[in-house]
């Protein structure tokens, strides 16, 4: 069995992926650590973050967001393009099944993010956002 010895990201170039119509995997399909990165947000909710990887968690700032309430802050990352595919989830920091998540606008270098409070009162939390890129030619 030959050694991956190359990591360009989520596979090897060892194993020439380049042309291939499909990439199956009976484990894990991901990004290195090195391709990771985490952010916490400064001063409020809509507050700008930077973080310039393939994926990550941004931990947001914790001060109070109203009952049915939106809040919208700009993601800069130098790795999407308007062509890619921004995942995210809730997956710490906040009460369960208490906010919506989603990404109102993207473009090169930015993206446009929106939490939702969805519960009857007020929540002041440190939600914390995973994200992926799926890149896209």
């Amino acid at each position: 069995m030959s050694v991956n010895t190359k990591p360009i990201g989520v596979a090897y170039e060892d194993q020439n992926i380049i042309g291939a119509e499909r990439i199956l995997s009976d484990d894990e399909l991901g990004y290195t650590a090195v391709a990771q990165g985490t952010v916490t947000q400064a001063t409020s909710k809509s507050t700008a973050v930077t973080l310039n990887k393939s994926a990550g968690r941004i931990t947001m700032n914790a001060a109070s967001l109203a009952a049915g309430t939106n809040v919208s802050f700009t993601f800069n990352n130098n790795n999407l393009s308007a062509n890619d595919v921004l995942i995210l989830n809730v997956t710490g920091g906040a009460t369960a099944a208490s906010y919506n998540l989603w990404v109102d606008s993207m473009g090169a270098g930015t993206a446009s993010i929106t939490l939702r409070n969805t519960t009857a009162g007020a929540l002041a939390e440190a939600v914390i956002i995973n994200f992926a890129i799926i890149h896209c030619a």
